[in-house]
């Protein structure tokens, strides 16, 4: 059996880089199960099978710092 884990990063530009939207999402198996949305400046459930990681991720606040400090830099 092969099992394929991503973890894809996406950055949109609005006005030059004025504005930046982040977007990592975490896909298993060709279905998104999470993502880290920087707007929401939080990681969200995309499936039921993300929500325990999405609150656990969420708990982590030196994770979600790195997350949220990835979009400034």
């Amino acid at each position: 059996a092969h099992f394929l884990e991503q973890f894809k990063g996406e950055c949109h530009f609005t006005n030059g880089t004025e504005r930046v939207w982040h977007v990592t999402r975490f896909i298993y198996n060709r279905d998104e199960w999470m993502r880290f949305d920087s707007d929401l400046g939080k990681f969200v459930a995309v499936t039921e099978f993300g929500r325990p990681a999405a609150e656990a991720a969420n708990r982590q606040k030196d994770l979600l710092e790195e997350a949220r400090v990835a979009v400034e830099t």
